[in-house]
């Protein structure tokens, strides 16, 4: 281990990942004081609905947007180590159209979309217009192009600060309606004020930091122009954009479906127990943000780049262990404390999917490392597999064991997309080392 600190990308990756998680803390206590206040603010029924409604526009929006933010990073980090300043302005033009105009294809699909689903989802007459002015946030969350940015400027400072404002203003909207009373409404529009002050921010930061280092220009939308001097960026764009939509497909729409399957109620104990598990899985998370950038610095060439993968899967996964005991000793109190008894069911689901949260972590890695080596299909295979594997055993098992049976879909889907996504690292990696390959760039 001493040894592994002396790496100063690794460093790098450990200081980064300290600065997003010690927000990350605090936006974790802030989301549960907000779900807790919905939770006891509004019956079951009323608050499975609330979930199901912020679910419906993080799934289209996950659903439809581009991956901006690793198109930003995968050229436009390169870009700016060899000082290629316009490289790096053509990259965040094309990253900005594209995130114009899937965010509008995303609002008016999400809008005319929505009247199909509202009696299955639930919604009476006024859920459903406050669902319909929930999708007008859906363009600020398909936005990923301001936090690419900071990103590949090592920014990420800005990004922990951003990440902790959002939940504060909701978490203090979240008090503020439940003393005050206010109600479904009161939530849906404190929820929706939050959403759009934090995205605001990430452009904000963004735009400050380009000025700051003189980079001008660079936030005028150019889709084919600035494309035409990236090479392989359509086939990057649009392979990640896939594999991200895919992975919507597994985990934003997950609480949609099982709201679908077994109703409002059970979908908010679902949501409960996700929230845990994305709490949990936090430290990988943070890593793998501040990880991408760092081996996109690192001559894909050499082993340095994969043996800190492993470094940081290993370190990640002990982590992982640490967090999956401390979860199983209080997971059920925290429960009980915060949501109060009648959601103690999710702690049932919570047990069965600590295994995942070990298993994603360890598996975090994978994604950047197979971006580095140009194996970008490679990896939309594995998550087409694994999602469409994932989705299916959530639905059969839904409906014969209940809710249950979606925590046990989601621990096997977790360790399908890790399992399925370990085979092409490991070709990429013996196909360049052990076998004598050279590295090119694009796919192979």
């Amino acid at each position: 281990m001493k040894n592994w600190f002396s790496d100063g990308a690794f460093r790098t990756i450990i200081r980064n990942g300290a600065y997003l998680g010690s927000s990350n803390v605090v936006s974790a206590l802030l989301g549960l004081i907000a779900l807790s206040c919905a939770g006891k603010g509004m019956t079951p029924a009323m608050f499975g609905v609330l979930v199901i409604i912020q679910s419906y526009t993080k799934t289209i929006s996950d659903f439809i947007k581009f991956q901006t933010w690793q198109l930003v990073v995968q050229y436009g980090t390169p870009a700016l180590e060899n000082n290629n300043l316009q490289q790096f302005r053509d990259v965040i033009s094309f990253s900005f159209g594209l995130d114009i105009a899937s965010g509008a294809v995303a609002v008016i699909g999400g809008m005319l979309l929505l009247p199909l689903l509202a009696h299955s989802l639930g919604l009476d007459a006024n859920s459903f217009w406050l669902a319909m002015l929930y999708c007008t946030l859906i363009p600020s969350m398909a936005s990923s192009t301001p936090t690419g940015i900071l990103r590949a400027v090592n920014r990420f400072d800005l990004i922990a600060v951003q990440q902790a404002t959002k939940p504060f203003l909701r978490a203090l909207g979240s008090v503020i309606v439940y003393f005050g009373d206010y109600g479904f409404a009161g939530f849906i529009i404190t929820w929706y004020a939050s959403n759009l002050i934090g995205g605001t921010m990430y452009w904000w930061f963004a735009a400050r930091e380009l000025r700051r280092r003189n980079i001008h220009n660079a936030l005028r939308p150019r889709l084919f122009e600035s494309a035409h001097r990236i090479k392989g960026a359509w086939s990057f764009v649009w392979a990640t954009n896939f594999a991200h939509s895919i992975w919507a497909a597994r985990n934003s729409c997950s609480t949609v479906l099982v709201g679908i399957v077994l109703g409002p109620a059970a979908a908010g104990l679902f949501k409960i127990a996700m929230t845990f598990f994305d709490a949990t899985g936090t430290p990988a998370k943070l890593l793998e943000k501040s990880f991408y950038p760092e081996v996109m610095r690192l001559d894909p060439r050499t082993k340095t780049p994969w043996l800190l993968g492993l470094k940081s899967a290993l370190l990640a996964g002990g982590i992982g262990v640490a967090v999956a005991l401390v979860v199983l000793v209080t997971g059920g109190h925290v429960i009980s404390l915060v949501f109060g008894a009648k959601y103690l069911q999710a702690y049932d689901l919570i047990q069965i999917m600590l295994g995942a949260i070990v298993i994603s972590m360890l598996g975090f890695p994978q994604e950047s490392l197979l971006l580095m080596a140009g194996k970008q299909r490679a990896f939309l295979a594995a998550q087409t597999v694994a999602s469409f594997s994932y989705v299916a055993l959530l639905v059969v098992l839904s409906h014969f064991f209940g809710v249950i049976g979606a925590a046990f879909a989601y621990f096997a889907g977790q360790c399908l997309d890790v399992l399925l996504s370990l085979i092409p690292t490991l070709q990429a990696y013996f196909r360049r080392h052990l076998l004598g390959f050279n590295v090119v760039s694009g796919e192979q």
